[in-house]
């Protein structure tokens, strides 16, 4: 198995995302290799949390120019992370 630092890239802060924080949802950009097993495994080693729930997506990257010069972003991988009540990510907090 591979190491939980492998296995989930950073902690993704975005407007929706801070919304489901009030949910204890906390999301994350993942290896788009990782399967929501591994991802469990790997929020919980981390952080010492209990995670009920994970749901993933794959986003596909954007199609952006810079002056003459166009390309496409990388795509990525998402998860959402739904834990146990009272449990907290402190990644997450004072932002």
């Amino acid at each position: 198995m591979r190491s939980p630092y492998d296995v989930v890239k950073k902690p993704l802060i975005s407007e929706k995302a801070m919304d489901l924080v009030a949910e204890n949802k906390y999301t994350f950009v993942v290896d788009p290799k990782a399967n929501k097993i591994e991802i469990k495994y790997a929020i919980e080693q981390l952080f010492n949390v209990k995670v009920l729930d994970v749901r993933t997506l794959n986003v596909k990257g954007k199609f952006k120019r810079m002056g003459k010069t166009s390309g496409y972003r990388s795509d990525r991988k998402k998860a959402i992370i739904t834990l146990a009540e009272g449990d907290k990510i402190e990644v997450f907090e004072g932002v």
